[in-house]
């Protein structure tokens, strides 16, 4: 797909009825074993108790050109005192890379995330051969503060590491 500016990208929130446009493209980034620890062979049902959040998080989806592309969901990183810390989580359907659907989505959690009153997101596990996301990531101003080594095993590339990425608000 071209490059496309992120801004013709819709964030919304998502609702039950968007889970059969995400479960797709959620279930063939998950099945790549590239980019999330999730277990392969989820059932819809499964995925979706692992990705439609509830108050105080929120999941949205991305729609570009009417067709919901892309889904992050967002909110504390821990309970209780952790609480002023987000994170959060993203897939972009294969077929909209490139098209700015990732920077938009990245765009909306920090926005989110501050208008909410958090202090900082930290990402908890970042695969490291995932240079596309880290790249975002660092371009929308976050850090790597450390990377757990051999802590994901990635299908084409074998033990590979999991950064820890941080951005303040």
């Amino acid at each position: 797909m071209s490059q496309q500016d992120p801004a013709a990208v819709i964030i919304r929130e998502a609702t039950a009825e968007d889970w059969t446009a995400i479960f797709p493209f959620f279930s063939d980034i998950v099945e790549d074993g590239e980019t999330y620890t999730y277990p392969e062979g989820l059932t819809s049902q499964q995925a979706a108790a692992l990705w439609m959040e509830r108050t105080p998080s929120r999941t949205v989806v991305a729609v570009l050109d009417g067709r919901i592309v892309g889904s992050a969901k967002m909110g504390p990183n821990r309970p209780g005192r952790g609480a002023h810390v987000g994170t959060a989580s993203f897939m972009v359907d294969p077929s909209a890379r490139g098209a700015g659907v990732g920077r938009a989505l990245g765009r909306y959690v920090i926005d989110w995330h501050r208008s909410e009153g958090y202090a900082a997101i930290q990402f908890n596990a970042v695969v490291e051969t995932n240079t596309a996301a880290v790249r975002l990531w660092r371009s929308l101003g976050f850090e790597i503060i450390g990377t757990v080594p051999a802590a994901f095993r990635s299908r084409r590339h074998g033990l590979v590491g999991l950064h820890v990425m941080h951005r303040t608000l």
